[in-house]
This record gives structure tokens, sequence and C-alpha cells, in this order.
């Protein structure tokens, strides 16, 4: 079972590092993108129509996978102050039920972000030559990482990193 849950882990590193990487990628991009969207209006006076849908893609695309690799990472929104004031089983509880809840939205996210981006893939973009739907890419890709990696967590805490949260808490008390 340890080699199954090292393998697991493993892989699910190599996923939340390659989601990091294209956040990365996607913010660098969105970047350069508005650049020569304030180049082109200011200096040539002649304002691309491609790049403020392209500017959202890349922004969603990098918030999605962002917080993708935060909620592997238990760097996630949380009421890490009940955290601290709960007794150690409580402590258990309230970290169960605050990853369900993460997953089952993560599992909304692809559903419905799936759902939009197959209504909309015969639609073409406005100002952009690529089709609507694809705005939504991010959102069910970005979603189905949230619950992979809340289920992670909830699998395989051990693994994983022991809980980060509730070992936060368990550090402040004794302090």
């Amino acid at each position: 079972m340890r080699s199954v849950t090292a393998r697991v882990t493993a892989a699910l590193s190599g996923l939340a590092q390659g989601a990091l990487w294209v956040a990365c990628a996607a913010l660098i991009a969105m970047t350069l993108v508005e650049a020569w969207q304030g180049y082109a209006r200011y200096v040539l006076n002649d304002s691309p129509s491609w790049t403020e849908p392209v500017a959202l893609l890349l922004m969603s695309t990098s918030i999605m996978l962002g917080a993708a690799v935060g909620v592997r990472a238990d760097a996630h929104f949380g009421f890490v102050l009940a955290l601290h004031v709960a007794p150690p089983k409580v402590r258990r509880v309230f970290v169960t039920v605050s990853r369900l809840v993460i997953a089952a939205i993560g599992s909304l996210l692809a559903f419905w972000g799936a759902e939009l981006l197959v209504d909309g893939w015969d639609v073409r973009m406005a100002g952009a030559p690529v089709p609507q739907g694809l705005f939504f890419l991010p959102i069910c890709a970005g979603g189905a990482l949230v619950t992979l990696f809340a289920l992670e967590q909830l699998c395989f805490a051990s693994a994983v990193g022991a809980q980060p949260s509730e070992s936060a808490a368990a550090s402040s008390a004794e302090g």
C-alpha cells in the first residue's frame, strides 16, 4: 500500500508542478499581451481587438491552476482560527469537512465548466479567432484539479504532508 501511495503522491506532485508552470507562463503571457495592447493603442494608435479576450483567457488559466495548486499545498482560504481553538478530534472533523466541501466545489466547477465549454465551442469569440467555449477550459481543468488534490488530501494526508493546517494549529497551541 505504501508504494502505491508514494507513486500516486509523486504523480500528483508532478501534476501540481506542471500546473504551477502553466499558471506562471499564463501570467507572464498575459503581461506581455497587455503590454502589447498598451503599446499598440498609445504608440501605434491601432488597438488590436484580440488582446482583451486573450488576456482574460490567460488570467482565468492562471487563477484556476494557481488555485488548484493552492489546494494541494493546503494554502487556500479557510477558517484557521476555528482550527486553533478546537480540540484535536474536532479539528480533524473540520479539516475533513473542509476538504469535502473543496472537492464538491471543484467537482461543480469541472462539471459546469465542461458543460459551458461544449455549449460554446461552436460560437466564435468576439475579437479573437477562437471558440467562445475555450474560455471555460481553465475552469473545467482547474475544477478537476481542485477536486483531485482535495481528494488526495483526504486519502493520503500523511503522505502529502500530515495536514499542514492541523500541525500549524497544534504548534501555535503549544507555544
